[in-house]
């Protein structure tokens, strides 16, 4: 019997609170951490790869040109460079819309040292620039090559053909990577007597297009070459664009129904 005075102490009561989420089994977790769903024997699970690879004409063609300049004197070889670079950039800019970019990139004046002699004594006077220049129309590329390479002390390199970033030709060679993986996982399902109920996952592995600056297409005969240069006139190269590869991956998973194995 309880004493006079005591109370009985309250019993503890349930608490309400969630003590966390239950354990995930660990056939359930993907090595990455996160729940995915497994295929069962009435919904099996089928992964497969689509590649796409396809081949574009080009959209553009970069040159290089790199003009120089060199004299015993630092302001004579400084203007030298000034006034062969200015003959350039009105030569490439007299094409008009048929250059989508034109850009001045690093330009540089060094001094070259004597060979002989203990005291450094200056010997002349090094100049570059370098031009980046963006065709869009291959009817004017082998001129503008030719008259570019006519220049004094000017160096030219190219074409490096190429797709524009956003080309179309990158999109359709992604969807075609997609169409590759459900025909593939719809084979693979017909061939077990089943079909595809559902998209799981689509997981893009990367489209890569040519480089920026892929090597030099080849200088042969062909598609863009125009009229015969005139004598004296700068010599009209004949240049043959080079077909760009893209390249496009992706992976995909389905549920398909329940397959008949008889």
């Amino acid at each position: 019997m309880p004493l006079p005075g005591d109370e009985p102490m309250p019993e503890d009561e349930p608490t309400s609170e969630p003590l966390g989420p239950a354990p995930v089994p660990a056939s359930a977790v993907a090595p990455s951490g996160g729940a995915v769903p497994f295929g069962t024997p009435d919904a099996p699970r089928v992964a497969v790869r689509g590649e796409a690879v396809l081949e574009f004409d080009p959209e553009i063609a970069r040159l290089g040109v790199t003009v120089r300049a060199r004299g015993t004197d630092r302001r004579a070889a400084l203007e030298d460079l000034t006034r062969r670079n200015s003959r350039a950039l009105e030569l490439v800019k007299g094409y008009g819309e048929a250059v989508e970019k034109l850009e001045t990139g690093a330009l540089s004046v060094q001094p070259e040292l004597a060979e002989k002699g203990r005291r450094e004594r200056v010997h002349a006077y090094n100049g570059r620039v370098r031009l980046t220049v963006v065709v869009q129309d291959f009817t004017v590329l082998g001129e503008l090559t030719g008259r570019l390479a006519e220049l004094e002390l000017t160096r030219v390199e190219g074409p490096w053909w190429a797709l524009r970033e956003g080309s179309p030709a990158h999109r359709a060679t992604r969807q075609q990577a997609v169409r590759e993986a459900v025909t593939r996982a719809r084979e693979y399902a017909e061939a077990l007597g089943a079909r595809l109920t559902a998209l799981l996952e689509l997981a893009d592995l990367g489209a890569e297009g040519a480089p920026a600056l892929p090597p030099a297409g080849g200088l042969t005969r062909a598609a863009y070459g125009g009229a015969p240069a005139a004598p004296g006139a700068a010599p009209h190269l004949d240049l043959e664009p080079e077909r760009q590869t893209v390249r496009a991956q992706v992976t995909a998973r389905f549920l398909m129904s329940r397959p008949h194995l008889h």
